[in-house]
């Protein structure tokens, strides 16, 4: 079975474009067998997510991470496997504590079934992961332990939210690295290990892999706001709707409290207030605000792949802060 679509990212380097594509193939296939059970339900359910596609993006990580040491090593595909069943993993709990009907365009599993089949398949899911784990030895268990912990810690701050004390468009950042910086920066780390890059390759990749999950998720907050249905995958305005905070919101929220515009995005936009809560926050410079620091962690993950050694796998990199940025508009 060929591998999902994933980022739409041009590779010039055809032999690159192949290793990458043979990569997410092989990914793909042990991903699926890796979820397998004598349980009949239990597969279904933990393929449910699995079937729905996906962009593979923290595999196209760990597997362009690889290049800058032997992409063929024999850890590098379990180690991709590694990461994307945690990341399924936190999307089953994740619906669950949102209440999310829809995933990837499918029902998701809390709406399917309930949502305590939900919580166990993601737990069986980072069990499968475990088994991986354990075949590439205590170094990527560490790792994996110490992201898990940012994972859910960051998924702690998020609900509980801003102490009184706490700056609200910090604690927002430091939410975006835990919750999907921290397992994009893992899946840089993982293929420099486990490919045999350098020290220094591999805490260049760690720290650019990171600042690229956080603008990424920086761009998810704009795009909520300036794109159509088509661009983002979900209608605008569904993170005004449920009274997200994304960062553009708390430049409003924190700039002009008493205006119109903050007024409306205080709680829950109203279905008839969405239309002109768009308008206004589309042309307040709160949103330029937002790209400006979104453009601000993509440049921290320039200098870092900077440094890395001339191969095609660099320009791939820098070819993704681009993607980063241009997507949000």
């Amino acid at each position: 079975m060929s591998a999902p679509p994933v980022v739409d990212l041009p590779i010039d380097d055809e032999r690159l474009a192949q290793d990458v594509a043979n990569g997410l193939a092989a990914v793909e296939k042990l991903l699926r067998s890796s979820v397998e059970s004598e349980d009949a339900f239990v597969t279904e359910a933990s393929k449910h997510l699995i079937e729905a596609g996906g962009k593979r993006f923290r595999t196209l990580m760990v597997l362009l991470a690889a290049q800058f040491g032997d992409p063929s090593a024999p850890g590098v595909v379990p180690g991709a496997v590694v990461i994307e069943l945690t990341h399924l993993g936190s999307l089953y709990h994740d619906d669950v504590m949102d209440e999310a009907r829809v995933r990837r365009g499918s029902a998701s599993a809390n709406a399917r079934w309930d949502n305590t089949v939900a919580i166990l398949t993601g737990d069986y899911l980072f069990a499968q992961a475990s088994a991986l784990l354990a075949d590439l030895g205590p170094e990527l268990i560490r790792i994996q332990a110490q992201t898990f912990s940012r994972l859910v810690r960051g998924q702690i701050r998020e609900t509980i939210g801003p102490r009184a004390d706490d700056d609200p468009i910090a604690h927002h950042i430091h939410v975006l690295a835990d919750k999907t910086g921290s397992l994009i920066a893992a899946a840089g780390r993982f293929g420099a290990l486990l490919s045999g890059a350098t020290g220094d390759v591999e805490e260049r990749l760690s720290r650019a892999c990171e600042a690229i999950g956080v603008a990424w998720q920086l761009g998810d907050d704009l795009l909520d706001v300036a794109s159509s249905s088509r661009q983002s995958g979900k209608t605008p305005g569904t993170d005004l709707r449920e009274g997200i905070r994304t960062l553009p919101v708390l430049y409003v929220l924190s700039g002009d409290p008493e205006s119109r515009l903050a007024k409306l995005l205080a709680g829950p936009v109203a279905e008839e207030d969405l239309d002109e809560a768009l308008t206004l926050l589309r042309a307040h410079p709160a949103m330029l605000r937002a790209r400006s620091d979104l453009a601000a962690w993509v440049d921290r993950a320039r200098a870092d792949i900077d440094g890395l050694p001339d191969i095609p796998a660099k320009a791939a990199f820098l070819t993704l802060c681009d993607y980063v940025v241009e997507r949000s508009g």
